[in-house]
């Protein structure tokens, strides 16, 4: 059986994983349609930091992300000096860390997806006089469905699999800060393995899950033809 703990992990980590994929596909969203149209001289360079969490040890990152949440870091810092708390082992912190980490996983997908299209239907919709908006609502994302897909299915199962980063920044408080990933390792260091074979299990059962639903909805929406 799982304990409170456990419990209380899972919904942690679920929380973190909804927060900070709803925020990639917000800020992503953007960056993606910029990157996947634009000719800047400078859009290598966007590329590669957008990519650094694919290369870079998730430790790396999430010691960085410490020293600039906590309370001598320039975020952290900030936010003491206006009457605030440092960010640094707080689930708002984990929501910073995660984002980053997770970035490529929505990026790149949406980028694709938005280059797949091409400038044809976009065109096109222009000559009808409809305003970049609603070009972009009612013909790109539609178009883009498997893309916009991939991308919250990866950003979402990315930041539920977090280790390193999450650890580096939120520590390991439990009903705070501890996530399903240092729930297992935490049952694992004291030899409890019944509990995190169940909690691994879960894990797996449910990322299977998920993969399935959505190569099934992917080869559903090629046979259609979106």
């Amino acid at each position: 059986m799982l304990t409170t703990a456990d419990w209380q992990a899972l919904r942690i980590t679920l929380a973190l994983a909804g927060v900070t994929t709803a925020i990639l596909l917000l800020l992503g969203t953007p960056l993606a349609w910029w990157l996947a149209r634009t000719g800047a001289r400078w859009k290598v360079a966007v590329e590669a930091v957008v990519a650094l969490p694919l290369v870079l040890p998730p430790t790396v990152l999430g010691f960085y992300f410490l020293v600039a949440l906590g309370p001598h870091g320039p975020v952290g810092g900030t936010l003491v000096a206006l009457g605030g708390e440092p960010l640094a082992f707080t689930f708002s912190g984990l929501v910073v860390g995660s984002v980053a980490y997770s970035l490529p996983f929505v990026v790149q997908p949406l980028q694709d997806a938005f280059a797949g299209i091409g400038r044809g239907p976009v065109e096109a919709a222009a000559t009808l006089r409809a305003g970049p908006l609603d070009r972009f609502f009612t013909v790109i994302v539609p178009l883009a469905r498997r893309g916009f897909l991939t991308a919250t299915t990866l950003g979402f199962a990315h930041t539920v699999g977090e280790f390193g980063v999450v650890l580096m920044i939120g520590g390991n408080i439990p009903g705070e800060t501890q996530v399903v990933s240092i729930a297992i390792y935490d049952h694992v260091e004291a030899l409890e393995y019944g509990q995190a074979h169940l909690l691994s299990g879960l894990l797996l059962a449910a990322s299977f899950l998920l993969l399935v639903t959505v190569y099934a909805l992917n080869r559903r929406f090629q046979m259609v033809g979106l």
